[in-house]
Order: structure tokens, then sequence, then C-alpha cells
């Protein structure tokens, strides 16, 4: 009796160490499955991450080109006019009461493999307020008067010296549209002045060579 009783107890407890084993075996295997896993999404976040930065970069890179161009990119026009004496306008130009409002005179030499010019006057002195906006412009002598009054109004300043400044924009291609409003204030103008670099098509380069000149125009005068 006592030997039967011992085999019983024997077979529990043999029983109840393979219970034992086989659930300290599921939970090791949970554990490890729940370790993998876990690493699964940290590199699936680790991969998001390094594709986000990559693309943030990407877009950087093309925003930083895109806002690189300045007029040392490229070629400089040497522009010249009868219309300024050391550094001030002649009142010709001006739209005053002593004025005649004809644009200015302005030469420079031909840009080779240029189709046409942009021709700009605006004042620096009061945010960028364009006087003369010109495109498609042939020519590289223009007289005394060459621009029309749909095209050029002659400075007018309210009071005090202001600076009046004239671009001339070399084109490998015409464009449809060039920057700014006329005879308005552009505060703009500073970040979108050569916006003409890039064609209708959306292709860059297509300037060749730029040139300013400047000068002066005191109220009164």
């Amino acid at each position: 009796m006592k030997k039967k009783l011992l085999v019983t107890l024997c077979t529990v407890a043999a029983l109840s160490v393979s219970a034992c084993d086989c659930s300290l075996k599921n939970d090791v295997e949970s554990t490890k499955a729940t370790v993998s896993k876990n690493e699964e999404v940290k590199q699936t976040e680790n991969t998001d991450a390094e594709t986000t930065e990559a693309t943030t970069e990407k877009e950087t890179v093309e925003e930083t080109t895109e806002e690189t161009f300045s007029e040392s990119d490229v070629a400089a026009i040497e522009v010249k006019s009868k219309d300024l004496h050391d550094g001030v306008w002649d009142t010709k130009i001006t739209y005053t009461e002593n004025g005649s409002n004809l644009s200015p005179q302005l030469s420079w030499e031909a840009v080779e493999g240029a189709d046409s010019y942009v021709v700009y006057m605006v004042d620096n002195t009061a945010g960028s307020w364009m006087h003369w906006k010109s495109k498609d412009v042939k020519k590289t002598k223009l007289k005394q008067g060459w621009a029309d009054s749909e095209e050029y109004v002659g400075p007018y300043p309210p009071g005090g010296t202001h600076e009046y400044e004239i671009y001339v924009i070399a084109l490998k291609n015409p464009v449809s549209e060039v920057y700014g409003e006329f005879d308005k204030s552009n505060i703009g103008f500073w970040d979108n002045k050569f916006n003409c670099n890039i064609t209708d098509d959306g292709e860059e380069g297509n300037i060749l060579a730029i040139g300013t000149i400047k000068g002066t125009y005191t109220a009164g005068e």
C-alpha cells in the first residue's frame, strides 16, 4: 500500500514539474516573440526616420539651389547713360514740375546669345517703387524718351533725396511675364527681380548677363 502511494506521489510530482517546464518554455517563447516584434517596430521606425530625413535634406538642397542665384553668377553688363551726371539723374527724366517725364538714355554692349533684354528702374528709397518696366527689348541703345507711358514714369519723390537704380538683364529666351507692378511699391523686388532666370517652360539658366546703373534725385531740383 505504501509502495503504491509512493508511486502515485512521484507520478504527480513528475507531472507538476513537466507542467512547470511547459509553462516556463511558453513564457520564454512569448518573451522572445515580444522582443523580436519590438525590434521589428524599432527598425521600421528607424527606416521611416531615415527616409524622412533624406527627403528633408533633398528638399532643403533644392530650395537652397533656387535661392542662391545672384548677379555674380553671370557676366556683367556695363550700362551707360548721358542723363546721369556725377551720380545725379537729370531733371528731364523726372515726373515733376521741372521735369519732362522722359525715360533716360541708355546704352550697353550686346550680349552674345541674348534674344532680348529686360529693363527696370526702381526707387531703392521707397520700397522698390517701379518707375520703368520693359521686356522684350531688342535694342542696346535707347534714346531719351524711348519708353512709353505704359512702361515708364519718371521719379517724383515726395521729399528728400531718393536713389533710382536701373537694371538691364540679358535673356537667352524671352519670357511672357517679368516680376513687378508698374508705378507701385514692390517690396518683394529684391527676392524676385531675377525670376526671369526661369523660362516659361521651367528651365533655369535663362539670364546671361546683368548690368546696373544708379543715381539720385532730390525733390524740388
